[in-house]
């Protein structure tokens, strides 16, 4: 089958979800055009958390912050089971699941004076599910900057062509957030300017890569060291207003998005690959079953919790005018939707165009092609983003763009959304560690320098943590043996939101079915995962699972909790 018919339906799909499932959960159910109180941004303007913000702008801060390194990563391993579950889980997962729950944490959140959704927990159920959801959120939030944080230091390490355009954009992107906030320019010339910056570093960077490689460190030390820096910049940067770093860089990488996934289209559309991947493959040598672990391996693919925190933690504060949570919530969701399809048609297609190429847990390979990928479980699992590098790459290519520059394109893609995420989820966690603070009365969290510091140093540890992979055998960091939990606590998270919302809405007279069954679905697909973990980490490692276990003692909890409401409720009715 030829690749662009998966293109065209999964964007054609995208355009129908927004045309007409938005704007009924719009009117519906959220009725934000009934709204009539003052949002957050203007009732609590400060200049560095509540700063109301033009649309088109926190469309960009938000849009980046939600699609790092996982919408990639995610179909990338998931190909490995056919091209069919992960295109169907992405398109129908992204519209009716991940999409309606991030239009819902936002408007939720607006009408909630900026409250995260554990603050609205706490209204909504008690203020004992409210602590239970941070320690939860707490746990999650670990888990992604363990997580991105390997990423972006295993790019870095492999493509060290991205290390100069990524640093730079940092620089670029402060001199543009200075210049938009003090002078009041219209933000769109700039940013341009700032993007054919970033390109021309590119090229550079392309022909004159950076790497501690020249200091005789091996890739492992490379990598730790790349890890520590990672960790001192999101704190860093964490701390800064978000005028200042975050939102004109998330802009610049809004555009750099659009021409990313527009020249992978356009290569597709000229080279027109066709589908290399089996429609379906149930199992293979040495992979798990494909349910539940391909709707936990696709975590923000399709749904991830991390959003609703992003929607309530950030972009809620920033929100200039209600109307606009539509295009920013549901809309920015579906780019991201977007951008893990492409993702997977580079995995189950774009792979094949590629040749003389070298993978990690492989080597030197001359022809590649979905089944060398893909030929074990192992090789798909250490992978990783190497599909969308390679397959990307190959696509755009067929611009008349020079191989290893094609490649530094797909990299610097990837890492600029997943530093985005690093940063965003640094803040994210010490917003939660205050909150948290608030409601134990413990004075020293409420400092946001310690906060900070509390929010790195364990995410830090778990990054640096060897552990033994069972599916490779391998002695790897922890970070990448937990992501099937990132997935599942990352989903998770997800259905206890919608389980909020449902109520939230239900308390006032709303439909609320297309709430309440992404939460049952997510909620047996994520369990099942939980539980299937326990029994391989009850085998390999006692740490492992303890965090499993503990996620799972306080899902139960939240999921009694709200049970108690409802019945409750019910009966008083």
């Amino acid at each position: 089958m030829n690749s662009v018919f998966l293109a065209i339906g999964g964007l054609l799909l995208f355009g129908l979800g927004y045309r007409f499932y938005a704007s009924y959960i719009s009117s519906k159910i959220f009725s934000i055009e009934n709204f009539s109180g003052e949002v957050p941004a203007k009732e609590f303007e400060d200049g560095i958390d509540f700063v109301p913000t033009k649309k088109e702008i926190l469309f960009g801060h938000h849009f980046t912050s939600i699609a790092g390194a996982a919408p990639i990563i995610g179909p990338c391993i998931a190909a490995f089971w056919g091209w069919l579950p992960a295109f169907l889980w992405v398109v129908l997962g992204t519209i009716f699941m991940g999409a309606v729950h991030d239009f819902g944490a936002l408007v939720v959140s607006v009408r909630e004076k900026g409250k995260s959704i554990a603050d609205i927990t706490g209204s909504v159920l008690n203020p004992r599910v409210r602590t239970m959801f941070l320690l939860f959120v707490m746990m999650l939030t670990w888990l992604v900057l363990a997580v991105f944080a390997m990423a972006i230091a295993g790019l870095f390490v492999n493509v060290p062509a991205a290390v100069l355009p990524i640093n730079i954009e940092i620089i670029i992107a402060i001199v543009i957030g200075f210049v938009l906030y003090k002078k009041k320019m219209d933000a769109f010339i700039p940013s341009v300017i700032a993007l054919i910056l970033l390109y021309i570093f590119v090229y550079i960077g392309t022909f004159h890569p950076l790497s501690f490689e020249f200091f005789g460190l091996d890739k492992a030390a490379q990598s730790n060291l790349w890890i520590i820096l990672l960790f001192i910049y999101s704190g860093i940067a964490s701390l800064l207003p978000v005028w200042l770093l975050l939102q004109p860089r998330d802009y610049i990488n809004s555009h750099q998005l659009l021409v990313g996934l527009g020249l992978i289209f356009i290569g597709m559309l000229i080279a027109q690959p066709i589908v290399d991947a089996p429609m379906i493959r149930v199992s293979g040598e040495g992979g798990p079953n494909m349910f539940p672990l391909l709707f936990v391996t696709i975590a923000c693919g399709a749904i991830s919790g991390f959003h609703g925190l992003v929607s309530s933690g950030t972009t809620s504060k920033q929100v200039s005018n209600i109307r606009h949570t539509k295009l920013i919530g549901y809309g920015a969701m579906l780019g991201e939707g977007t951008l893990a399809l492409a993702a997977t048609i580079a995995a189950v297609a774009g792979i094949s165009l590629v040749a003389n190429c070298n993978l990690p847990a492989v080597g030197r390979v001359e022809d590649l092609s979905w089944a060398v990928y893909y030929d074990s479980w192992a090789h798909a699992a250490t992978n990783k983003a190497t599909a969308f590098v390679l397959g990307g790459g190959a696509l755009i290519e067929f611009l008349g763009i020079q191989s290893n520059l094609a490649k530094t394109i797909m990299a610097v893609l990837v890492i600029s959304f997943a530093a985005t995420t690093l940063d965003t989820a640094t803040r994210i966690q010490r917003f939660i560690l205050m909150e948290v603070g608030d409601s134990l009365k413990i004075q020293v969290l409420k400092n946001r320098y310690i906060a900070t510091l509390i929010a790195i140093i364990p995410a830090l540890w778990l990054t640096l943590w060897q552990v033994t992979d069972q599916s490779t055998g391998l002695s790897t960091q922890a970070g990448w043996v937990l992501w099937p939990i990132f997935g599942a606590s990352n989903q998770m998270l997800a259905a206890l939101t919608l389980m909020i919302l449902s109520i939230y809405f239900w308390k006032r007279n709303r439909p609320v079915l297309p709430l309440v069954i992404p939460f049952i679905f997510i909620t047996i697909i994520t369990l099942t995962t939980l539980m299937v973990k326990i029994k391989s980490f009850a085998m390999t490692n006692r740490i492992l699972l303890v965090i499993d276990g503990i996620l799972i003692a306080l899902i139960l909890w939240m999921l009694y909790e709200g049970w108690t409401v409802f019945r409750d409720r019910s009966h008083a009715k």
